[in-house]
């Protein structure tokens, strides 16, 4: 989920990945939201099976790593097979190779009955939802769809973000519970316990005493091997640490999917481009001092995940961000820090994931002969009874009911007697691992990183300073998205190198007001009146 699982718990079974076949749907294009009088009546309008006479469906499904190579042999889908009469062919397809295979079966037309798992954008949903290619959902939804029709009314913002700007709804998301802080904030920023004892600093509250810390770990000898060995804070890439500490200055209110644009507090109902604001310029020049003194990894900008994590195994990391380092790296002892107070008195917890992560999780298409059966099959993971299922497995023999009615896996999965990590016990029963699945997420049937008691004790921290309105991403309609995939583009990439080369000192903070000249002249006037009409979208969405 945003690719969380136990991965690293050991080292992950090594799969090959199947390639996606001939995909053929059946054949036969159908009315938007509607299958045959003949395949309506087959579908029950509720309980199991969901189809009197069985039927077989065909799906593009995107698939990590940590996934067995055969879906129709785990155990949830087997079971679901028989619960419904629905038998799915699911046609594997690597998510490194995702976008393009996707990209080739919709140019080509040679596209299965829906795409599972697949990442379908915002952009495309709109493209091949408008052209009649993806089913559109609205009706379907309501007669079809119970327990997904009840999240969207629970809660408004995700049938706003997943409505299109033509009114459609073309798919099912992967949609984390908003109350379930851990799973939103995802990548915490840790510090060593032990570390802090043996300097004698408690656990940093502000900017400063962060900077502080981590100048004592550099300079102070904390794992005491009398070498130069610890590194005060380590990650893959710049961003995420900005996006850690950009609250404490004000910036970053309305979540991650928002990583330009905000609220403006000062002019109440506008939006604001925050990146090039006057003080979002203290910002860097905080991680430009981070990075002068040598309190930031020097390999930062090139280190790999698998590099960095064999490094934390050392134990020398002082801090770091990354979903857990006990899962990570297999180094108990770290705390998450909760909003760090900034230099004005802002202290803000915006390091947060939208809860629709992906809104094309699962798309039907016009090929797909029974919509109705498919959606009904869908909704059943966005209700509780589906989404343990999904999960969790089946009772007795997965998972396990504890005296205080929490969920856990079964010792075969959590102490394998085979030596078999986590992620390797559970392929051959459930299929969430890798994330990007349709399904609805939260803390009680989800049992990964996020759930551990030091990801727990982080949400919790972060609470009081978490920000209380979280946008979804905008949806724009075609001509917009060709201005943001050009022009938005190169303002985006402009904007990360300049701040990457302010950090590390290739350019000098004196540029800074050519900097934003630069970004202005790009087209920021345009780029920011596209905004506020997908804004304006968004909010008018029901």
């Amino acid at each position: 989920m945003n690719k969380r699982s136990w991965t690293a718990l050991g080292l992950s079974v090594a799969v090959t990945a199947g390639m996606l076949s001939a995909c053929s749907g059946g054949g036969g294009s159908s009315p938007q939201g509607k299958g045959s009088s003949a395949a309506e009546a087959n579908t029950g309008a509720s309980g199991m099976p969901i189809v009197k006479e069985p039927i077989t469906l065909t799906f593009f499904t995107g698939k990590a790593a940590t996934n067995g190579n055969n879906f129709e042999e785990t155990l949830v889908w087997k079971e679901y097979a028989k619960m419904t009469n629905i038998k799915v062919n699911f046609q594997l397809v690597p998510f490194e190779n995702l976008t393009e295979k996707r990209n080739l079966a919709l140019a080509s037309g040679d596209y299965p009955d829906a795409f599972y798992s697949a990442r379908v954008s915002a952009a495309d949903l709109m493209k091949y939802g408008s052209q009649g290619t993806f089913v559109r959902l609205n009706d379907l939804i309501d007669k079809y769809a119970p327990n997904f029709k009840k999240l969207l009314d629970k809660y408004p913002d995700l049938r706003k973000g997943l409505t299109m700007p033509d009114g459609g709804i073309y798919s099912f998301p992967s949609f984390y519970d908003p109350n379930f802080l851990p799973m939103l904030i995802g990548t915490p920023l840790w510090v060593k316990q032990e570390f802090l004892d043996k300097l004698g600093m408690k656990e940093p509250t502000t900017t400063e005493e962060f900077y502080q810390y981590l100048k004592a770990v550099k300079e102070k000898d904390p794992n005491g091997n009398g070498q130069a060995d610890e590194i005060p804070y380590a990650g893959t890439g710049i961003g995420p640490l900005i996006e850690q500490l950009r609250g404490a200055w004000g910036f970053g209110n309305r979540g991650l999917g928002h990583k330009f644009v905000d609220m403006d507090p000062g002019k109440p109902g506008e939006l604001r481009f925050f990146r090039t604001d006057p003080r979002y310029k203290e910002v860097i020049e905080y991680v430009r001092k981070l990075y002068a003194e040598g309190l930031i990894d020097k390999e930062i900008f090139t280190i790999k995940t698998s590099a960095l994590y064999a490094n934390g195994q050392k134990g020398i990391f002082g801090a770091t961000i990354n979903p857990n380092p006990l899962t990570q790296m297999n180094q108990p002892g770290y705390i998450g820090l909760g909003a760090l107070k900034g230099p004005y008195g802002d202290q803000m917890y915006a390091h947060l994931k939208v809860p629709m992560v992906w809104p094309g999780a699962f798309v039907i298409t016009d090929k797909n002969k029974y919509p109705e059966a498919t959606v009904r099959w869908m909704d059943y993971f966005f209700g509780d009874e589906g989404a343990t299922f999904y999960f969790m497995g089946l009772k007795g023999q997965t998972y396990k009911e504890a005296a205080d009615g929490k969920l856990e896996y079964v010792e075969e999965i959590t102490k394998n007697p085979n030596g078999l990590t986590m992620d390797q016990a559970l392929a051959k029963y459930i299929t969430w691992l890798g994330g990007s699945y349709p399904g609805y997420v939260q803390e009680k049937y989800f049992k990964g990183s996020e759930t551990l008691p030091e990801s727990l004790a982080a949400g919790k921290k972060a609470q009081p300073h978490a920000i209380k309105e979280i946008w979804n991403s905008f949806n724009f309609t075609e001509e917009e998205t060709e201005f943001m995939s050009t022009v938005g583009s190169d303002i985006h990439t402009y904007i990360t190198e300049m701040e990457a080369k302010f950090i590390t000192g290739a350019e000098p903070m004196t540029e800074w007001d050519k900097y934003v000249a630069t970004v202005k002249k790009m087209g920021l006037d345009q780029y920011m009146k596209i905004y506020k009409q997908a804004y304006d979208r968004y909010n008018k969405s029901k």
